[in-house]
């Protein structure tokens, strides 16, 4: 099964790498598409660069950076991945990435913004569940977790 792995290096991203690990060691046949989108830069930076080929260098060197700790769990793992980094809108971006690469499904932390937040802003996860044309599973970090506390 061919997997986006989205990450943005946050924890709960971590903890989506984690997941897939688990199901590869679980017997799941896996490959895994890790990807990392760069927002498009600004007008302000297009302005002050001058040079729209550098600002592509330094979104990209960005990317691969960020996919640095990703990588090192998937390698001591020895589990195979390819890389894309992008640019663009993330979620509309990621399903592009997911198409191109014929994945199965989409394994991507969840953002940890309320409800009411995420119906009025939109969030990643939220639109790649919609998006996608195959199924996406939402990892949710240990520190997202609700527990009430009765005083």
């Amino acid at each position: 099964m061919k997997i986006l792995l989205p990450f943005d290096g946050s924890a709960v991203a971590l903890e989506a790498v984690r997941f897939v690990i688990r199901m590869a060691a679980d017997g799941l046949d896996t490959s895994v598409v890790l990807a990392n989108v760069q927002e498009p830069a600004s007008l302000y930076e297009l302005m002050v660069a001058h040079d729209p080929e550098v600002i592509g260098q330094v979104s990209a060197a960005a990317g691969t950076n960020t996919l640095q700790a990703a990588r090192v769990l998937l390698d001591e793992a020895r589990l195979g991945y390819e890389e894309e980094v992008a640019s663009g809108d993330p979620a509309h971006t990621l399903v592009d990435i997911l198409e191109n690469y014929g994945c199965d499904l989409v394994v991507m932390g969840a953002s940890g913004t309320s409800a009411l937040r995420s119906a009025l802003l939109g969030s990643v996860s939220n639109e790649v569940l919609h998006a996608a044309g195959v199924p996406v599973m939402i990892v949710k970090g240990a520190e997202q977790d609700n527990v009430d506390t009765a005083e």
